[in-house]
C-alpha cells in the first residue's frame, strides 16, 4: 500500500477531500521525522512506537580492495508495533 492508497482509503471512508487528507498524512510524517531527528521517540498508544536504535561501532571489510573499514556508532529509526497491533495482524 502506498501513500496515495492510504490517502484514497481515508478520503473514501471519512468523506474528506483528498487534498486535506494528503496534507494531514504528510504533516504526520514530518512530525515523526522531526521528532526522531531531535532524538525523541514517538509513541502511539494501541498502534506502536517510532524509536531510535543505536548500532554499535563495528569493523567491516571491503572485499574488492581487501581493506578493513570502521563503521562508527550510529542511530537508525525503527518501528515497534504494540501488542494490540501485533495480535490484530496475526
Amino acid at each position: 500500500m502506498t501513500k496515495a492508497d492510504i490517502v484514497n482509503e481515508i478520503s473514501k471512508s471519512k468523506g474528506l477531500p483528498k487534498e486535506l487528507v494528503l496534507q494531514t498524512v504528510e504533516a504526520f510524517m514530518e512530525v515523526v521525522k522531526d521528532s526522531l531527528s531531535k532524538g525523541e521517540n514517538v509513541y502511539l498508544r494501541g498502534f506502536g512506537s517510532f524509536i531510535l536504535k543505536t548500532r554499535s561501532e563495528k569493523t567491516a571489510r571491503n572485499i574488492s580492495k581487501n581493506t578493513t573499514i570502521i563503521i562508527p556508532e550510529h542511530r537508525i529509526p525503527a518501528f515497534k508495533p504494540s501488542d494490540a497491533f501485533k495480535s490484530e495482524v496475526r
